[in-house]
C-alpha cells in the first residue's frame, strides 16, 4: 500500500510541472503583427527566451490587462493605454516610446489614391475602411486626418469600421472596401508588399503615433528576468534597426 501511494504521488509530479504553467507572453498591437515575429527571433538568439505574442486592437489589449489577462508585457498603438494601466497599478513602468507608426492610405481595388485623404470623398471611391478609433490608435489618428481635410463628414456613409488595423487589412484584401487607412508596416511586410497600392498620409494632418511599451505586474511577479530582458532588447539598437526597416519612426 505505502508502495502504491508513493507511485501515485510520484505520477503527479511528473504530469504536473511546478512552476510550468505560462508561457513568457507579449500583448501587441495589430500594426505589429509582421515586425513582431523579427523582433521575437531575434530576442531569442540573444537571450534564449521564447516570447509568445497575443495581438489585438491597444484598446482591448488595456480592457484584458484588468479583466486579469496574463499577460507579461504590452507593447501598445500609442502612449494612452498603457500609460492608464501604469497609473492604475496594472504596469510597474511608466510608458515609454519604443517606435513610431506611419498612417498610409491602401487600396486592392485600383482606387485611385493620387489625391490622398481628400480624394476619398470623390464619387468615383466606394467604401473606405478605418479601425475603431476608440480601440486602435490608428482609427483615431485616420479621423484626425479626415477632420484635418474637413472631408470627415462627406465620408460618413462610406466608412466602415473593423476592430483593428488587422481587420482592416482582411477588408482591404478582400476588396470589401476601396480603400483602408492603414500602417506602413502593415503594406512593406514580405507577406503583403505588392498587393495593391499605398500612399503615406501627410504627417502634418495627424498627431505623431507614439507607441509605447510596459512591463506588467503580472510579468514582474511570474517572469520577471524574461520581462526586464525583453524591455531593453526592444529599445536596443538591433531591435531599433529592425522597426526602422519595416517602416516605422524611431524616439
Amino acid at each position: 500500500m505505502r508502495i502504491l501511494k508513493y507511485l501515485l504521488f510520484a505520477s503527479t509530479l511528473v504530469s504536473t510541472p511546478v512552476n510550468a504553467a505560462e508561457p513568457f507572453t507579449v500583448a501587441i498591437a495589430a500594426n505589429l503583427k509582421y515586425v513582431f515575429d523579427d523582433i521575437a527571433t531575434e530576442f531569442k538568439k540573444e537571450t534564449g527566451i521564447e516570447v509568445q505574442s497575443i495581438l489585438n486592437a491597444s484598446g482591448k489589449i488595456a480592457t484584458q490587462v484588468r479583466q486579469g489577462a496574463p499577460f507579461d508585457v504590452f507593447m501598445s498603438a500609442d502612449m494612452e493605454f498603457p500609460d492608464g494601466l501604469y497609473k492604475e497599478g496594472y504596469a510597474v513602468t511608466a510608458p515609454k516610446p519604443y517606435a513610431y507608426g506611419v498612417l498610409v492610405l491602401w487600396s486592392q481595388t485600383g482606387a485611385d489614391l493620387s489625391k490622398g485623404v481628400t480624394g476619398l470623398a470623390d464619387t468615383a471611391v466606394g467604401k473606405v475602411a478605418i479601425a475603431n478609433p476608440k480601440l486602435a490608435p490608428f482609427g483615431k489618428q485616420s479621423v484626425k486626418s479626415m477632420e484635418y481635410y474637413k472631408v470627415k463628414a462627406a465620408l460618413e456613409s462610406k466608412l466602415v469600421y473593423g476592430e483593428s488595423i488587422t481587420q482592416i487589412s482582411q477588408f482591404v484584401e478582400s476588396k470589401a472596401v476601396d480603400v483602408g487607412f492603414s500602417a506602413k508596416s502593415i503594406v512593406i511586410a514580405p507577406e503583403t508588399a505588392g498587393k495593391g497600392k499605398w500612399v503615406a498620409v501627410p504627417e502634418e494632418s495627424y498627431e505623431p503615433i507614439a507607441q509605447g511599451m510596459v512591463i506588467l505586474k503580472h510579468g514582474i511577479d511570474n517572469h520577471a528576468d524574461a520581462a526586464r530582458k525583453f524591455y531593453g532588447f526592444v529599445q536596443s539598437e538591433k531591435a531599433r534597426a529592425i522597426f526602422a526597416k519595416n517602416g516605422y519612426k524611431l524616439p
